[in-house]
């Protein structure tokens, strides 16, 4: 089971969207059972608040749900949990590694590597981010399980 964490400032806009849209693929094309996905935030500013409700009514224009999901920040115990974590941008790639003392592993990426996923907080641009974060995560997906490929 490849397990994987998706990251961004406050774990209330891409990183949640980046979740459920990797959660919606991998039942669309019958390899849950391989993945264990989630996020969190490098910040404490929204911990314990839900998605952000512009970022919860994109999922939903796409027939995805994220009832129930709370922001959490990154925990050391994290590093060692998961095979992958997931940044939506530089600046929050910086601060994984001061709160993780680097990446000794490998474990870090950017989903759109070398591009990032602007944050739609700011642009108020929510399409854009969904469909970033869905070629993002498709990208990722073929390259996790490249048996699916030609699927996707």
């Amino acid at each position: 089971m490849k397990k994987m964490l998706f990251v961004c400032h406050g774990n209330i806009c891409r990183s949640p969207m980046a979740e459920f849209i990797m959660t919606d693929l991998a039942q669309k094309y019958g390899v849950a059972e391989l993945l264990h996905i989630a996020s969190a935030a490098t910040s404490t500013e929204e911990i314990g608040n839900p998605v952000y409700p512009p970022a919860r009514r994109m999922l939903t224009l796409h027939g995805i749900s994220c009832a129930g999901k709370t922001a959490r920040q990154i925990t050391l115990r994290d590093y060692t949990e998961y095979d992958l974590l997931i940044c939506m941008d530089r600046y929050n790639l910086h601060n994984m590694t001061r709160f993780f003392g680097g990446d000794p592993a490998g474990k870090f990426r950017l989903l759109l590597e070398p591009d990032e996923v602007a944050d739609p907080w700011y642009s108020g641009d929510f399409e854009t981010a969904y469909t970033d974060i869905l070629r993002g995560c498709k990208m990722l997906l073929s390259e996790l399980l490249p048996g699916l490929k030609e699927e996707i």
